[in-house]
């Protein structure tokens, strides 16, 4: 258990080394929520939203997008992994590849968890007013955490199959803004038309923005537990795929 726990803090710190050796990928990660905030916060600033201002509203959502957003990027470091013959290597000592891909996926939900932090934070110099709920916010950052697990994993898991950055970022757009529009980030279910409002309420992004959002404004979230069971399933499942990939590329290489 120990060793286990070993290979996925070394894993983790490796993972998290070369995030801070590429300041231009955070800075950009920062840069991008700042700018939807701008325009749609101030373009729908006159219309408030389920009894808040749009700002207010947006800020969680945007929040989240940027996990989103985050988190598809996720298997860009296997593709580099491969290429050098890094992760064959490490798949083929007696480490555990759950343990080494628990590692990363950690290291990349910690980094997204304070990324979102950081552009509630944009979000506050902008203008926008929270009023969090201590009491709901354990349970909207376990959500949040979840998701950003799930969508992690997904990315490794296209990553290790794709095997190229240039078809990692095709799937990825092709996923990323059919998600984010079908989703409760921008607008709530209220304001869109009875067909989206169904897709909507199912979108794994649209659960983890309401649980957010609830806990930031302090508005009450039904079905808590059933919500993070929701977000559980596909973190669990995206985490097998993503293993079987890794034992994929051990005998490929």
């Amino acid at each position: 258990m120990s060793g286990a726990f070993d290979v996925a803090r070394e894993v983790g710190l490796r993972t998290w080394r070369i995030t801070w050796r590429r300041p231009v990928l955070l800075t950009f990660s920062l840069g991008q929520p700042l700018i939807w905030m701008l325009f749609f916060g101030f373009l729908f600033q006159r219309f408030p939203i389920s009894g808040f201002p749009y700002l207010d509203f947006l800020a969680p959502g945007v929040s989240a997008m940027t996990v989103l957003f985050g988190a598809s990027q996720s298997g860009v470091g296997w593709i580099r992994d491969l290429g050098t013959g890094f992760l064959p290597r490490m798949l083929n000592t007696p480490a555990s590849p759950a343990a080494i891909l628990a590692g990363k996926i950690l290291a990349d939900v910690v980094r997204l968890l304070l990324q979102a932090l950081a552009v509630l934070a944009l979000g506050l110099a902008l203008g926008a007013r929270l009023r969090p709920d201590p009491a709901a916010l354990p349970a909207a950052v376990l959500g949040l955490a979840l998701f950003a697990a799930a969508f992690c994993a997904f990315s490794c898991t296209i990553a290790l199959h794709a095997r190229a950055q240039e078809t990692l970022a095709t799937f990825v757009h092709l996923v990323n803004m059919p998600l984010l529009f079908t989703s409760t980030a921008l607008v709530p279910r209220a304001h869109m038309p009875g067909w989206l409002a169904e897709v909507a309420a199912m979108n794994p992004l649209s659960i983890a923005v309401e649980l957010w959002r609830g806990a930031l404004l302090s508005s009450p979230v039904p079905g808590l537990t059933g919500k993070l069971i929701y977000l559980a399933v596909p973190t669990v499942f995206f985490f097998l795929t993503a293993l079987e990939g890794m034992k994929l590329a051990a005998r490929r290489y």
